[in-house]
């Protein structure tokens, strides 16, 4: 071996032993935090209050906000943030392990919602509708529950604000995904496909891919994208437009992959619960609301957000189903109802509208 080459490997063990010795030093406070977890579980579990807990999400979002901001690098914050949630996942677990429902089966992107949200220490309860997964969490049989809610391709998922008309649940946050689908099947090739599962929103994502290379493969719409992929899994001349992590599951062939027709294509979620969040410093307000049907209704009964200076960031119209053309508004607002200018813009709101609902108030999502 040449001196220069054993000068490289002299090197390279010194770092790898640094980085030994480092892994060693992570270990310990991880440990040494884990301990922490426990005595706060420790002091709650004492506590006399008959509402204790465990789970805390402005708590969270404080501490990954804190971490990004404090990132020296070189990763990046949103990498050190990720890594920093499953540390709190895992201490949380040792507390008080949360469970979580989602729109299942194993393997969709609501799971995947459910998982970057609070980590994958949480128990996630696989549930066949979003009916389902509002009446565990109302039961008290789930924590909180996790439902698509919007995706910047297609829109609003009506059904499940349509819920929120007469549920007691709360949002108590939110959660973006950027969603990449796949196409996935048992077949040796394009031509071999006779059907195409999928749900619909993703069906309609993939809308122009699949015209161009299935244009005469029936388009099955079922109820979640993991739900395709378990049905293509013992249909050869079947694929699924499905996430990776349902090819996994189902022991799928990726046989395209990325086929939605916009790259950016981002789906919200909404966790759900029986309570919102305190105030975190950088919050968002839901809101459901009607007025009378009248010309400027709706503008008057907004008002009041400009007149404090609220910033709406959503608004979506639903049928309220009371009458022919009446109509329900679910709002969005940045800020806390707590604030005091969200708080005063609120009371002249419920005042001047035929129905006002405050679904929530939750941290603006860190990840």
């Amino acid at each position: 071996m040449s001196e220069s080459a054993n000068q490289e490997q002299q090197a390279l063990a010194a770092v790898r032993d640094r980085i030994d010795a480092i892994d060693l030093e992570i270990l310990q406070l991880i440990s040494e935090r884990a301990r922490c977890a426990q005595q706060v579980a420790h002091i709650k579990t004492g506590s006399q209050s008959e509402s204790v807990q465990f789970y805390r999400p402005e708590r969270e979002v404080a501490v990954l906000r804190r971490i990004k901001d404090a990132n020296p690098g070189p990763l990046d914050g949103e990498e050190v943030a990720r890594l920093f949630r499953e540390i709190m996942s895992a201490c949380l677990a040792l507390e008080r392990p949360l469970n979580a429902a989602f729109l299942g089966p194993e393997g969709t992107f609501t799971q995947a919602a459910a998982i970057k949200h609070f980590g994958h220490s949480v128990v996630t309860q696989a549930m066949p509708t979003i009916d389902e997964i509002f009446r565990e969490v109302e039961s008290g049989a789930c924590d909180f529950g996790v439902v698509p809610v919007e995706n910047s391709t297609e829109g609003v998922v009506s059904h499940t604000l349509d819920l929120f008309m007469n549920s007691p649940l709360m949002i108590t946050g939110e959660v973006s995904l950027r969603v990449h689908q796949h196409l996935l099947t048992k077949a040796a090739d394009l031509a071999s496909i006779r059907r195409v599962y999928s749900h619909q929103q993703s069906l309609a994502q993939c809308r122009e891919w699949l015209d161009r290379h299935l244009p005469i493969a029936e388009r099955l719409p079922v109820g979640s994208n993991a739900e395709a992929a378990r049905l293509v899994a013992s249909d050869p001349e079947a694929a699924a437009v499905a996430g990776l992590q349902a090819a996994e599951i189902y022991g799928l062939r990726v046989l395209a992959e990325r086929i939605e027709d916009e790259p950016s294509n981002t789906t919200r979620f909404l966790v759900i619960g029986k309570q919102d969040s305190p105030p975190s410093g950088q919050d968002k307000t839901s809101l459901l609301l009607s007025c009378k049907n009248q010309s400027g209704g709706l503008h008057s009964l907004l008002a009041p957000l400009a007149v404090h200076g609220i910033s709406m960031t959503r608004i979506e119209s639903r049928p309220s189903r009371r009458g022919i053309w009446d109509y329900v508004f679910f709002v969005d607002i940045l800020g806390h109802r707590q604030d005091p200018k969200v708080a005063y813009a609120l009371q002249n709101l419920e005042q001047d509208a035929l129905l006002f609902k405050v679904l929530g108030s939750y941290p603006v999502a860190v990840l």
